[in-house]
């Protein structure tokens, strides 16, 4: 029942007509089904035919519109006196939750209760995200959800999203199929072995990915009946996850090799299977497995990596932004990439593309960028990970460094390369000292300095310790929101380097264009798209980064310029689409938390 039931919400306010999908007119826009008929009425104005009635149509979150059913409806769908007397709108059902989040002790309760609102009314919960994202984005996404993942077993109450393991991969198709929503458009999907800064985290990153999908919603429009959040649990060698009684996931080893792949293969094969034009969004894996994942798939299904990719074009964004603010370009700037996991490897080969787009050629983006790892400075021919190869330093670029070992350490590669960008992504905190701060601010009289990792306390650096290291030069942002910095009577905006601002409009405009694949190209194009929307709305004011509650703006430029670029790389499918009022066209398929009306069918189904 709740198949069909989503097949027919899925498509209020969501407008798939311009994809040849949805007829517009007075007839059923999709087969008449067993429980529902979504029709539209007079001008258009669409309306539910509901077969079922009482406590059904108040059970699920699709479908519960609460206080806010109309007396009519009430009387009519069997609802009468199962309600509190008064009608109220969404506005006042909102307004009467948002008092009630105020009431939480802490930020773990906040984000329950966040979930429990999610699970009761879907549009609710929306809207009342909406309102309030500025506010809530912490609670629902980082740094409040890394909580939520190691509490995941604990804090568990309702089911939510798919869960493919060693103990049903075999069967993924029959899984798959088990997932109501008909017609997904989006996927997140974890091994959750590299979760924030926080690692293996077994079963629980299912979290994280219910998250995401909240932001594709409330920041880029993205229909929740078109989304699904999936955990690839493959096993956990966290020893407490392990040995815990009450923990939820497969308590075995984590699977390797080949085995592994199988599990992943054949949930990619179910998904494809059943639901070809779907973009899937790989997220926190670990650092080799994140690569050789993306490797493989990125040219049989449409698909990208958040935390090389998405973490790559924020970043390079946050740094055109910077650079515009000093008066500079990025080909000018010598760049340290403090840690070379999937996100620094990532951030690294955004801003060599970046150099590069800018004039440079790649070795002389190269020789201008240098990546470290727990080693040390990553440097051709010394080190093994081949994915770290193409961002790595050439070994004559360092021949007359005076350094003590066989490999440039930070302090080193800081006093003898004199970097101008620094920009952690190694969730060490603390990393970087005074001493490392200072040097930087030796080397130019703006230094920019990114401590980006999350959660908060992996932050390599608090931003109001740059900020008075380098006596107020610094340009600095976070990965995590903190508060404005006040030094000697001036204040700084922390600006927050949040995936959030490129990811839900990279697959706003992937689903849109219905992308075969997704291009670097594309993912270059949501950086540039942050960069020129922060640089023309907000830059004079100081900002390197937007304000979390223009995200939806920002995505609906993001998915503009990279659904422009999809046409031009030639792997968008949608043949309809033209240049010319690209950005109205992607307006129009936003989805909205809205209720509409429901009326009785003539005919009555018992549940």
């Amino acid at each position: 029942m709740l198949r069909v039931l989503s097949a027919l919400l899925s498509q209020q306010a969501y407008c798939w007509q311009s994809l040849g999908e949805l007829v517009m007119d007075n007839t059923p826009l999709i087969p008449v089904s067993e429980y529902f008929n979504f029709r539209l009425g007079e001008g258009g104005k669409p309306f539910l035919e509901v077969k079922l009635r009482g406590l059904a149509l108040l059970r699920l979150a699709a479908t519960n519109k609460g206080t806010a059913f109309t007396k009519e409806e009430r009387t009519a769908l069997g609802l009468d006196g199962l309600l509190p007397p008064r009608v109220t709108t969404l506005q006042h059902q909102v307004e009467r939750m948002y008092r009630n989040y105020l009431r939480q002790p802490d930020d773990i309760s906040k984000y329950q209760f966040l979930r429990s609102v999610q699970e009761r009314s879907e549009f609710t919960f929306y809207a009342l995200l909406a309102d309030h994202l500025d506010e809530m984005m912490p609670i629902i996404y980082t740094p409040t959800v890394g909580k939520a993942v190691q509490q995941y077993s604990s804090l568990y109450q309702s089911p939510r999203g798919v869960t493919i393991s060693s103990e049903n991969a075999h069967r993924a198709e029959q899984v798959i199929n088990n997932y109501p929503w008909g017609d997904v458009r989006m996927i997140v999907v974890t091994d959750s072995s590299a979760i924030l800064g926080i690692g293996d985290q077994g079963h629980g990153g299912l979290a994280i990915c219910i998250g995401k999908l909240a932001l594709y919603t409330a920041g880029g429009g993205v229909s929740p009946f078109h989304t699904m959040p999936v955990n690839l649990d493959v096993g956990t060698n966290r020893k407490e996850l392990l040995d815990d009684p009450f923990y939820l996931g497969v308590q075995q080893p984590r699977l390797r090799g080949e085995k592994y792949f199988e599990l992943i293969d054949n949930f990619v094969e179910a998904v494809y299977e059943r639901w070809p034009k779907a973009i899937i969004q790989w997220e926190d894996f670990a650092k080799n497995i994140a690569f050789e994942v993306l490797e493989r798939y990125r040219n049989r299904i449409p698909c990208f990596n958040d935390d090389i990719q998405g973490t790559g074009a924020v970043v390079l964004a946050g740094l055109l932004s910077a650079c515009h603010k000093k008066g500079e370009r990025l080909r000018d700037q010598r760049v340290v990439v403090s840690g070379a996991g999937a996100g620094g490897s990532g951030v690294a080969a955004a801003i060599r593309d970046g150099m590069v787009k800018e004039g440079l050629t790649e070795e002389e983006a190269r020789r201008r960028l240098f990546v470290l790892d727990a080693h040390g400075l990553v440097m051709e021919g010394i080190t093994t990970d081949e994915y770290k190869v193409s961002i790595s330093q050439y070994q004559d670029t360092c021949s007359d460094w005076n350094i003590e070992g066989d490999i440039p350490n930070l302090m080193e590669v800081i006093d003898n390369g004199r970097p101008t960008v620094l920009l952690g992504l190694t969730g060490i905190h603390g990393l970087f000292s005074q001493p490392i701060i200072e040097g930087m601010a030796r080397n130019a009289e703006q230094p920019i300095i990114f401590p980006l990792s999350n959660p908060t306390s992996n932050c390599e650096a608090l931003p109001a310790d740059v900020i008075e290291w380098t006596r107020g030069k610094a340009i600095v942002a976070s990965g995590s929101p903190f508060a404005d910095v006040v030094y000697e009577g001036q204040s700084f905006v922390i600006g927050q380097g949040n995936n959030a601002f490129v990811f839900p409009g990279l697959g706003l405009a992937s689903i849109l264009g219905g992308c075969r694949r997704i291009t670097n190209e594309m993912v270059l194009a949501s950086a540039y798209a942050l960069a020129d929307y922060t640089n023309e709305k907000h830059l004079a004011k100081g900002l390197i980064f937007p304000p979390v509650d223009e995200l939806q703006e920002v995505s609906i430029r993001v998915a503009t310029r990279v659904l422009a670029q999809a046409m031009a790389d030639g792997v968008s499918t949608h043949a309809g689409l033209s240049l010319e009022g690209l950005e109205d066209y992607v307006r129009s398929q936003l989805w909205k938390p809205e209720y509409i009306p429901f009326v009785p069918s003539n005919e009555v189904i018992e549940y």
